[in-house]
């Protein structure tokens, strides 16, 4: 089972009452958004986020997967960490947990991103910079 200590990112969200439905727990959707905070966080420690603005070359996110484990209910908060499983010539897998304070883990699920040239519409090659910063904060080399 996956554990938050195995995950090098953290965020801290606070859920809102906005974000239950009407069946009294937080709508599906939003464990998307809560991936995808952790992810552009993850993104930020990188410098996945300048790598864009200074040379077109960023992420785009291609697919993701959640796994919903226990229903999660305000009030609570959760930490959400991220990590990369995998990486690719183009491409890397990233793994997502969700802690709750009340409930423990409470969903988990993937993404894929694709490294995307936004100035020429294409997929890229992943920049030897950012691979090596996604290795120094996994603490591990990827084949």
């Amino acid at each position: 089972m996956l554990n938050l200590t195995d995950f090098p990112v953290h965020v801290k969200i606070p859920l809102a009452w906005g974000e239950m439905d009407a069946f009294g727990h937080i709508n599906n959707i939003y464990y998307l958004r809560y991936f995808e905070s952790a992810r552009i966080q993850y993104f930020q420690e990188i410098g996945m986020n300048d790598l864009k603005s200074e040379t077109g070359i960023g992420p785009i996110l291609a697919q993701t997967i959640c796994k919903y484990l226990k229903p999660l209910t305000y009030p609570d908060q959760i930490i959400v960490g991220a990590r990369v499983k995998s990486i690719g010539q183009s491409s890397f897998v990233m793994e997502y947990i969700i802690v709750s304070e009340k409930m423990g883990v409470s969903a988990a699920g993937e993404g894929v991103i694709v490294v995307y040239d936004y100035h020429h519409s294409k997929k890229a090659e992943l920049p030897l910079l950012t691979k090596e910063a996604i290795e120094k904060i996994e603490n591990k080399v990827y084949e």
